[in-house]
């Protein structure tokens, strides 16, 4: 999508104070709006609002917003000259409630992260978001440097769904491949690469004595 480079210039450039939630760095909207630039964005979507969803404003044709007004985040995004407000739906919200009760009904070309950091809060995101991102599509996790978050990170570089393409400071970009999604409904922890590269993981028990383990179906090998 053809976007005024004045403007994403502006965009990038916005102090990292911008609002009180704190905001992506310069580098980390600048490698946003490269991937825009190489495969425009038919669709995207964030959890979490500011300098992101300035950019993805231009640079994809519907952008879906989920935000909390924390720190005038949302305010300040919404009065912003540099909103391309036409092609932005905003979820207004707390995004544990309102990711749940979403009904997507198109593919994702691009999807950032960047909601409520706690844990399980970014794997709530990950788990309602990663069935709808298309082949060939971006997942962004920001934050990976957070201990909880950086697990979700590891899982990922380990699924055959995802390829990390890259690390811009503290934010990973994953390509979506073309293997089949993981069931959301279903269990299957055994089939995953990254429960087995690492399973089992020892456990001392109360007498410390070392816990031993059954694989469920011997898929495993212990």
């Amino acid at each position: 999508m053809s976007t005024n480079q004045s403007i994403l210039d502006a965009i990038a450039n916005l102090p990292g104070d911008w609002h009180g939630a704190g905001c992506l760095g310069e580098n980390i909207i600048k490698a946003i709006l490269s991937y825009a630039d190489k495969t425009p964005f038919d669709v995207s979507l964030e959890t979490g609002v500011g300098k992101s969803t300035l950019a993805l404003s231009h640079c994809s044709k519907k952008h879906y917003a989920f935000a909390a007004d924390i720190g005038e985040s949302l305010t300040r995004t919404r009065n912003s000259e540099l909103l391309n407000a036409s092609n932005v739906i905003f979820i207004e919200g707390f995004c544990q409630k309102t990711i749940p009760a979403h009904t997507f009904t198109e593919k994702l070309d691009f999807a950032l992260i960047d909601g409520a950091h706690g844990h399980p809060f970014p794997e709530l995101d990950y788990y309602y978001i990663y069935p709808h991102i298309r082949g060939g599509g971006l997942l962004v996790i920001d934050d990976i440097h957070i201990p909880t978050i950086h697990n979700l990170f590891r899982v990922l570089c380990s699924d055959d769904m995802f390829l990390l393409d890259r690390i811009v400071q503290t934010t990973a970009f994953f390509r979506r491949t073309n293997s089949p999604t993981f069931d959301a409904l279903g269990d299957g922890w055994w089939l995953q690469n990254y429960n087995r590269k690492y399973y089992p993981i020892p456990i001392i028990d109360e007498t410390g004595s070392l816990v031993s383990y059954t694989a469920p179906g011997n898929k495993i090998p212990c």
